[in-house]
């Protein structure tokens, strides 16, 4: 969330301006603040690459729109992050063509923990919607989220089988964040948004476009250790993501089908292209560990405390260190086998709510704690 609320303002107008995203994030890097780079003037958007109609968007900004947006962030649970923001998720930042800002309505902690993008067809056959919802499961259980883009198909599933499971899961629209698409996922988004985070680079109110969705594709992939692709077609959205992730850096794992489902020519072509054969969600988990620790280096810096690793996604340290500090024994001791929820955590503790996600999402890569439909418990 920006420091003032000018600099909210001005981050609203300069994603208002639309546009490639490359010289505003130029803009914002060599200026202070967003309301700097907004008050540069015409000579300073030009020379950071802005085209004429961006500069244009900047000199008459849409006051409905930028009331909108104001309106929607003023409600609880909704956020906005900048690229200049400490909480921008590390591995997005990583990513080629990362947005200006995200819309995030939940809680933007959650964008840090280490999730894999599971994304597929939107008419997929009954096995493959299993596939999606025994994989979502599995890595839910294994302490890792679950991102996808709240599409009908092998998204939904992935999200509601995290959900239900007691997982994280974390919806990228390619609509405004307060737009549910396909309508039908309207309950859906609402539980993502209570107990995860749901993401769009778009302003409120904002309605789906053919081109948005390919773009969001790229926020999927970004803020994934890995993809996985369970069914697509040979032309598929999901192939766009796999391949985003990729230029990325990151791992693609596809799942093998019939030779006589055509939902499994996309998934066979990746796997031809070098994408990982996997059969369990154990192989996904093992080949991630070493991005993941990356991560949990990135949180370490960004929350100045000390995080040990291993050699698995959920570890536990050796020795109880953190515990010598008086907010995480206050923490640990406010903690107990039962599912907690954060109202009464911060009424037995006394710290933030801003505080205690931070504390609680350290202790979870750490395997300390667990996470349940948004309730926390002692894990050992």
């Amino acid at each position: 969330m920006p420091e003032t609320a000018a600099d909210r303002h001005a981050l609203i107008a300069l994603v208002a301006a639309d546009g490639p995203c490359a010289p505003r994030r130029t803009l914002l890097e060599r200026h202070a603040s967003p309301t700097a780079a907004l008050a540069a003037g015409p000579a300073a958007w030009r020379q950071a690459g802005l085209d004429p109609a961006q500069i244009a968007a900047l000199q008459a900004p849409d006051a409905a729109v930028s009331a909108r947006a104001q309106a929607w962030l003023d409600r609880p649970g909704h956020h906005l992050l900048g690229w200049r923001h400490p909480d921008y998720p590390a591995l997005l930042r990583r990513a080629p063509n990362p947005p200006l800002a995200l819309f995030v309505a939940g809680d933007p902690v959650r964008l840090w923990h280490p999730a894999v993008a599971v994304v597929g067809s939107r008419a997929p056959t009954p096995g493959g919607r299993d596939n999606a919802a025994d994989f979502a499961r599995a890595f839910a259980g294994a302490g890792l989220g679950v991102t996808s883009g709240l599409a009908a198909g092998i998204d939904a599933a992935a999200h509601q089988a995290a959900l239900d499971a007691g997982g994280l899961t974390v919806a990228v629209l390619g609509t405004g964040p307060d737009l549910a698409y396909p309508r039908a996922n309207t309950a859906l988004h609402a539980r993502i948004a209570e107990v995860g985070a749901v993401v769009s680079e778009h302003l409120p109110g904002t309605q789906g476009r053919p081109s948005h969705f390919p773009s969001r594709n790229r926020i999927i992939a970004g803020l994934s250790l890995g993809t996985l692709v369970v069914e697509a077609a040979e032309r598929s959205g999901a192939l766009i993501t796999a391949r985003l992730a990729a230029e990325a850096g990151r791992e693609v794992f596809a799942l093998p089908g019939s030779i006589h489902n055509p939902l499994a020519r996309g998934c066979h072509r990746l796997i031809r292209d070098g994408a990982a054969l996997v059969e369990s969600a154990v192989e996904l988990t093992v080949a991630l560990a070493p991005l993941a620790q990356e991560l949990a280096a990135d949180l370490r810096l960004r929350l100045n405390a000390p995080i040990q690793c291993g050699h698995t996604l959920v570890t536990r340290p050796a020795q109880d260190e953190r515990l010598d500090d008086r907010d995480y024994q206050s923490l640990w001791n406010a903690l107990g086998h039962d599912p907690t929820g954060m109202d009464r955590l911060v009424e037995r503790t006394g710290l933030t709510p801003a505080v205690l996600s931070s504390m609680l999402l350290l202790m979870e890569l750490e395997g300390r704690v667990a996470a349940q439909h948004g309730r926390y418990f002692r894990n050992r």
